[in-house]
Parts: C-alpha cells; sequence; structure tokens
C-alpha cells in the first residue's frame, strides 16, 4: 500500500547534494536539531538572489497572460527583495547587498523588455509540489518544482524552462532535465516536446537542451535514489573528502559546533543560518530551483 508519509522523497536538489557529499545531504536533508526539530538550511547572498528574481518569474505562471505585468516586474522584485534584505540574505555589509541586488535588477529589468515566453500562455500543475511515485516497489517518490511551462499551442504540448541566475553554465551530466522531464510528463497531461533554460543574466538567454529520453531518464534517477534509501537505511553518510570535511558539509559542521547565526526559519519550517562571507566567493553556492 502507498504511504508517502513513509516513502523516501528525492528531487533535483537533493540529488545533486547527495552526489556532492552523502553527509552535506545528511546535514541539509535528513538531520533535525535536536532542540527545535528543525531542519537547518544556509542562506548566501547568491541564494537571496536567485530565491528573490524566481520569486518575481515563478509567480506570474498563475495569473491570466494579458494581467500579468500590470505590476512592473521591478516592484515586484523590491518587494520579494525586503524579504531578504540584510542578514536575512546573507548580506553583511551595504557594499555586497547592493551589488546582488543590482544583478537582480538587471536581470528583471532585462525580463521586462523581452518577456518571451512569460507573455504568452503557460501551463500550471494543480499541486503546490508537483510529485510522483518513482518507484512504488522501492518507496520513493520524485518530486520538485518547475519554473515554467510555456503551453504549444500549435501541438498541444509542453516547453520546461528553468530560469538560472548564475554565472556558470549547467553541468551537461546534470540531473536537473532528466528530471524534470519525469516530473512534468507524469504530473500532467501534455506530452513535453521542448526544454531549455534561460540564462537570465547572459547574452545567451534561452539555450535550448535536447530532452532526455524517459526511460533512461527514469532508470538514472532511480538508481540513485536507490542508493540514497540505501544511505538512510544503513545510516550512512560520509563525506568523500575524509573527516576534514568539503565545501559542501563544512558550513553545516560548524552550525553543529554553535558556530554560524541564527536569521529565522524559511517558507518550510527549516531553521536558517547565516555565516560572514564577505571575503568569499558566494557564486558557487547559486541556487537551482
Amino acid at each position: 500500500m502507498q504511504d508517502k508519509y513513509t516513502a523516501v522523497w528525492v528531487s533535483h536538489s537533493s540529488m545533486s547534494d547527495f552526489l556532492e557529499c552523502p553527509r552535506a545531504y545528511y546535514l541539509k536533508n535528513v538531520y533535525r536539531d535536536t532542540a527545535t526539530n528543525k531542519k537547518i538550511n544556509i542562506m548566501s547572498p547568491a541564494l537571496a538572489l536567485g530565491q528573490s528574481v524566481h520569486e518575481v518569474l515563478e509567480s506570474l505562471s498563475v495569473l491570466p497572460k494579458q494581467s500579468r505585468f500590470n505590476t512592473p516586474l521591478i516592484e515586484r522584485f523590491h518587494e520579494a527583495w525586503k524579504k531578504l534584505s540584510g542578514k536575512r540574505g546573507g548580506f553583511f555589509s551595504d557594499s555586497t547587498e547592493f551589488k546582488f541586488k543590482s544583478r537582480g535588477e538587471d536581470m528583471i529589468r532585462r525580463v521586462s523588455r523581452e518577456p518571451g515566453p512569460l507573455a504568452k500562455p503557460a501551463v500550471k500543475i494543480q499541486k503546490d509540489l508537483p510529485f510522483y511515485w518513482l518507484s512504488e516497489e522501492d518507496n520513493i517518490i520524485l518530486c520538485g518544482k518547475i519554473d515554467w511551462l510555456e503551453y504549444m499551442p500549435d501541438d498541444d504540448t509542453v516547453h520546461i524552462i528553468d530560469f538560472k541566475t548564475g554565472k556558470s553554465v549547467e553541468d551537461v551530466q546534470s540531473l536537473q532535465l532528466p528530471i524534470y522531464h519525469l516530473l512534468v510528463h507524469n504530473c500532467q497531461n501534455r506530452r513535453v516536446t521542448k526544454a531549455s533554460y534561460w540564462y537570465l543574466e547572459q547574452d545567451s538567454g534561452m539555450v535550448e537542451k535536447e530532452l532526455p529520453p524517459l526511460e533512461d531518464a527514469h532508470k538514472k534517477v532511480l538508481t540513485i535514489a536507490q542508493k540514497m534509501k540505501l544511505a538512510r537505511q544503513l545510516d550512512h553518510f560520509s563525506c568523500p573528502q575524509g573527516d576534514g570535511g568539503c565545501h559542501a558539509c563544512k558550513p553545516f559542521e560548524l552550525i553543529l559546533q554553535g558556530q554560524g547565526e541564527l536569521v529565522g526559519v524559511d517558507n518550510f519550517g527549516n531553521n536558517v543560518y547565516v555565516f560572514d562571507r564577505t571575503s568569499r566567493d558566494d557564486e558557487r553556492n547559486s541556487m537551482i530551483l
């Protein structure tokens, strides 16, 4: 019998965490603070930037296309930014916040000038968090949010679009498109015929990618999900770089040691911590949504 409450839930972000460092995956996705019973999350300037831009653009999909731009996008962005201003967004200096906010404003203005698919009909999956049973036998559920689904009226199909707010190009080995293809195929009725990354800060803009075959995507994703389930069953989550840790798990280890600053609780009920990273390159912590 299916029971989503006992199932292992996996997503693009949790799989990426696991593949990079099982210990980081554990501390971010499994561990709960013994005092509050809440998971822990770390906010950084790059994450705040990505979250704010995504909030503005994704919110348009629930609006009729003729009214999506009644409120200027830059106004929506400024409202979204207020939620993550200062330490809540990992900003420890006005200059750092100004730099990241300016980048966000530039992205939003670029989209406002050339909205492309955002001005066209969109498909909205009727679930707050789209999910389906990746494997009933293994009791594994695949979940995730897709940034935008453009409706293609000529053949009644959909186009998957993922917004990119970072400066780096998505790795060709990324699981993102295989996972999104599976989710969209299984969570709504229209066929997927196209998938693109939209690099909001780059001249390249919309970059169409080859759709991974569903059967291949399923096998690849399920294999990794099974390894994640086994790690949870064995309670075995080791950092590939040993006891010294790596850049992915070290910040979480510091929180367990009492370091980091607790600045609040996010929309998922997780405790949010920040570190003073003013002297570090935060871009490597870019968020994928």
